[in-house]
């Protein structure tokens, strides 16, 4: 029995990592007793050790085989070469003695030059071919290792962390390879593609084990962090319970492990995006290559798990639910830029903001919850309240949840813009990833449906206004609406029209992308325009179908109605010189050049003033149409009213009548012509005012040269001094609105002329043409009508 028990080896002759080993395991006489548990576990990791140690032998020997197979074909090549080599040594030898160098020279060394470059590019391949199998081999063994480390759980997470970093850096140097033989030799696409697909089966290995891994970690450092308990009563109170931040509590080894992980993410990311760059080259490579950050939604994906067992209970309350995001928003948001950015930007992963990918998660998060569960619920009450025909409860929690969105999506960009981000002058791509409105970037008919809403709550508002008389008649005073800032005797109900089309803008304005604004703004902002337009259209057909604008309130009536138009077409127009209407113009105007197939007839008229541009044109028409119609109807009352004047033409060979300047029938016109004109001056705004005069004066010209000058009436030195004091009455009425009256009066002024003249200028101007009319200042008339008056002259 002694001889068969072995002696202990001296201990000089073991390692000091077997004394070691052997120290830690064995402490006392009991810990013998655990000796043959202990001998088969080293065992067992011996056979392991042996059976990778034969899969590598084997791994070798494959590649020296593939090393060896490529020499020997490099090598017969080169062979090859410098055979013909050695023939054409030869052959210029024996063809210097004959004369036959001019031959060789001429064909033959051409065709060799070709054949060593042909030669020079089948080694430049195999080498690179070498290189790249060599890097992938090293990117596979580097991943399998890690792999195998993890599903051996083995405690030290060191090594596998230090094993992933080395993939990492074998891919970056594999893809700047990569990266160069697409631009060196872009024909090498086979050889390319090869190596991105075995790439691309380690990456699909890597990323999810590197995940996992950072999952793991998180959970180890306690996080999601819990959740504080808001108070029901009052969901925006910042006072709630104090939650440490797991990010700024990890220290020692813990804090090391979180940052080398974050780091493999960023550079994996980082390297996907080189990926994708080369590999989307000359293609619109914007939507890949800004991906959201790995890390980030790693930390936000476990906030929002929990997040959502409250939000199932705060159907009845959405305001719980965007104080609550926007709180775990605030509360965590310093962490980003103070612990992880530098982490991002030592990864070199350009263009991200810690802050901003947080942010931007976040709001993510709170979208896709109101997308799925959310805006189904309000749309499908909304289904039920429209075949019951009640439409009360589902429209106002619908409005209610968009206020929420507006104030939840202000507070947000208010936290991003503590970065450095300008949120007006972004880009639409930006905008969208901080909106909780991004929600109706994939659900457009959900947006029909808010615009439908808006509209009819808007048109709700609008109803008891438009009833009310007195929102006609009052005047809006003090409103800097035109240009000269001039007071625009614009009525009130103008004002609430816009009002009620501001507030539509205004929610506009928190879509986070052109087409959608624009859609909004058609469905839902410009009906109002509309309404307004079809009211100011009802009102002035029904005072025109009453009392044919005989009456001084049918005057009125339409005054109004046009100083209501010409208030919220300047307001329209001063908005279209907005950055916000001009971006929805060129949007327009895209539009339009798309479905046009480049035929562009009147597309640049149409972008003239924006999108707004048929709702401005339509009140351009109805303001004018109208004030045309307002000098038609005073120069119809005028002609009635002086009929007799222009019928009596004995009175021009008299002379004036004593005591009176001007004719009596001619004076009764003039006083209808003041007293309308009073009325339209105190009614209309001074433009309009300005163009009811300016088309009346022409009317005017035309109705009393053709009634008197253009007849057979005779005019006596009396009659000419009587007819030129009742056209000085005329001339000075109209003379309160510009300095130099006659001249809207061009052809009583010329035809009033053309009577003054003596004798021998009237016989000049019957022989004369029109080069003696035009030098005597006779511009407006013709030479039958100058010949006309000339012979009515006594």
């Amino acid at each position: 029995m002694d001889q068969k028990i072995r002696n202990l080896p001296p201990p000089s002759s073991l390692s000091a990592s077997v004394v070691s080993f052997l120290n830690a395991k064995i402490n006392a006489k009991e810990d013998l007793e655990q000796a043959p548990v202990l001998l088969s576990e080293l065992r067992n990791q011996c056979h392991v050790l042996d059976q990778n140690l034969s899969d590598l032998n084997a791994q070798l020997r494959n590649y020296l085989i593939n090393h060896d197979s490529r020499s020997e074909k490099t090598g017969a090549l080169l062979s090859d070469i410098d055979a013909k080599l050695g023939d054409l040594h030869l052959a210029s030898c024996s063809s210097s003695s004959d004369g036959g160098s001019g031959k060789v020279l001429g064909q033959e060394l051409p065709a060799l030059a070709k054949e060593v470059a042909r030669v020079n590019t089948v080694r430049m391949y195999a080498e690179t071919a070498l290189k790249l199998d060599s890097l992938v081999g090293d990117i596979e063994d580097a991943v399998s290792s890690t792999v195998k480390r993890t599903l051996r759980r083995e405690p030290s997470t060191k090594s596998s962390e230090e094993m992933r970093c080395v993939a990492i850096r074998i891919l970056k140097l594999t893809e700047d390879t990569l990266r160069l033989v697409a631009e060196t030799h872009p024909q090498w696409t086979r050889l390319v593609s090869a190596v991105d697909h075995r790439v691309d089966r380690s990456l699909a290995i890597l990323r999810p084990q590197a995940i996992a891994d950072h999952r793991s970690l998180l959970t180890s450092l306690g996080w999601p962090p819990p959740l504080s308990t808001l108070n029901s009563s009052d969901p925006e109170s910042k006072r709630s319970t104090d939650v440490q931040n797991p990010l700024f509590t990890m220290k020692g080894d813990l804090k090391q492990q979180y940052c080398e992980s974050f780091l493999a993410l960023c550079s994996l990311q980082e390297l996907q995006r080189q990926r994708k760059s080369r590999q989307l080259e000359g293609q619109n490579r914007e939507i890949a290559l800004h991906q959201p950050l790995w890390a980030i939604e790693e930390l936000v994906n476990p906030i929002t798990i929990v997040s959502q067992r409250h939000f199932s209970k705060w159907f009845d309350k959405p305001e719980y639910i965007f104080a609550l995001v926007y709180k775990v928003t605030r509360d965590y948001v310093d962490s980003m830029d103070e612990l992880l950015q530098p982490l991002v930007d030592e990864a070199m992963l350009s263009g991200y903001s810690c802050r901003e990918e947080w942010i931007s998660a976040m709001v993510t998060s709170l979208s896709t919850y109101l997308a799925k569960e959310i805006f189904p619920m309000y749309a499908s009450q909304l289904d039920e309240e429209s075949t019951s025909g009640v439409h009360s409860q589902a429209r106002i929690s619908w409005l209610h949840l968009i206020d929420l969105m507006i104030a939840f999506d202000k507070r947000v960009q208010s936290l991003a813009s503590h970065s450095g981000i300008l949120l007006s002058l972004q880009e639409d791509g930006k905008l969208e990833k901080l909106s909780s409105f991004s929600v109706f970037i994939d659900r457009p008919d959900w947006l029909d449906l808010w615009a439908d809403i808006e509209l009819t709550d808007a048109f709700d508002k609008l109803k008891p206004e438009i009833e009310n008389e007195r929102s006609w008649s009052i005047e809006v005073r003090g409103v800097a609406a035109l240009s000269a800032q001039e007071d625009n005797k614009s009525p009130a109900i103008a004002s609430v029209f816009h009002q009620c089309f501001s507030s539509v803008i205004d929610r506009c304005r928190s879509l986070p992308s052109i087409e959608l604004r624009s859609r909004f703004l058609k469905l839902a902002g410009a009906p109002i325009i509309h309404r307004f337009l079809g009211c100011l259209l009802f009102r002035c057909q029904e005072a025109e179908g009453l009392t044919a604008l005989t009456d001084d309130d049918g005057l009125m009536k339409v005054a109004k109605s046009v100083n209501a138009a010409r208030y919220f077409e300047s307001i329209l127009k001063e908005w279209c010189e907005d950055i916000f209407f001009l971006e929805l113009g060129l949007d327009q105007v895209i539009q339009l050049d798309t479905s046009t197939d480049g035929n562009d007839f009147g597309l640049e008229e149409s972008s003239g003033n924006g999108i707004l541009y048929e709702e401005i044109k339509k009140l351009e028409e109805f303001r004018t149409g109208w004030v045309e119609k307002l000098s038609t109807v005073v120069l119809r009352g005028f002609d009635v009213c002086c009929r007799d004047y222009l019928k009596n033409k004995k009175q021009w060979k008299e002379k004036g009548e004593e005591g009176w300047m001007v004719s009596q029938s001619f004076v009764r016109a003039l006083d209808y012509l003041q007293g309308k004109m009073s009325v339209l001056e105190d009614g209309l705004n001074k433009m309009d005012f300005v163009g009811v005069w300016r088309s009346l004066a022409p009317g005017l010209d035309k109705l009393i040269f053709y009634g008197i000058l253009m007849t057979n009436a005779k005019f006596s030195d009396g009659g000419v001094e009587r007819l030129s004091n009742d056209l000085s009455a005329l001339f000075g009425m109209f003379g309160a609105w510009c300095l130099r009256p006659e001249g809207f009066f061009p052809k009583l002024s010329e035809g009033l002329k053309l009577l003054k003249m003596e004798k021998k200028q009237l016989k000049n101007c019957l022989a004369g043409s029109e080069i003696w009319l035009k030098e005597n200042g006779i511009r407006h008339l013709t030479a039958a009508e100058s010949e006309k008056v000339a012979k009515n002259r006594i």
